[in-house]
């Protein structure tokens, strides 16, 4: 732990000083984990807050020092699920007001304001989010937690509260989603490609 629990104990009566080295202690861990499992740095401070919002209203329910840390992280992963809803909703939303006209016309001019070298970074960091896109909010999350964080299986079933069994099955069956969704978009791609070929020829 990144702090002693006596300190977590006197923010459990209400001290708020006491609080605020907590979140001290986790916030820019936290802030990380946020970052990562929505990928939209913009929003990283407001679901941040949310979380230890939340941490706030239920220290009082942590009985002991070695449930804390999986209690910070499933509140952090519960307000990203939350936010990826809502921000799912809106994009919908959003786009559901464009014209196909629009969204072409609005990539070109986003395209035409970056270089080379951005354009090429921001089509791998797209591809990797269209690739966690494409499989469940509880997909990425979870391999987000396990292969980006790193958190361990016993980490894992803390957070999640299922046993190591289940966790693994969880896991083989998110990686083969993604596997899939990576083959499919390869798949895609070829078949453009082929496609430009005919054209040209």
């Amino acid at each position: 732990m990144l702090v002693d629990f006596e300190l977590i104990k006197r923010a459990q009566t209400g001290d708020s000083a006491a609080f605020n080295e907590v979140v001290l202690a986790y916030r820019k861990r936290t802030l990380g984990t946020i970052a990562r499992l929505i990928s939209r740095p913009e929003d990283v401070e407001d679901v941040a807050q949310e979380v230890f919002l939340r941490l706030y209203f239920s220290l009082d329910q942590l009985r002991t020092a070695e449930v804390f840390e999986p209690w910070l992280y499933r509140l952090t992963v519960n307000a990203a699920y939350d936010y990826l809803r809502k921000h799912r909703r809106r994009m919908e939303s959003r786009m559901s007001d464009l014209s196909e006209q629009q969204v072409m016309l609005a990539d070109a001019v986003a395209g035409g304001r970056v270089d080379h070298e951005v354009r090429q970074q921001r089509q791998v960091r797209e591809t990797v989010d269209a690739l966690l896109s494409a499989v469940s909010e509880a997909d990425r999350i979870l391999l987000t937690l396990k292969e980006v964080e790193g958190l361990s299986l016993k980490e894992l079933e803390k957070i999640y509260r299922v046993n190591e069994n289940a966790l693994k099955v969880r896991l083989f069956r998110a990686r083969q989603r993604v596997l899939k969704a990576l083959g499919e978009a390869g798949d895609e791609s070829r078949g453009k490609g082929t496609a430009q070929a005919d054209i040209e020829v």
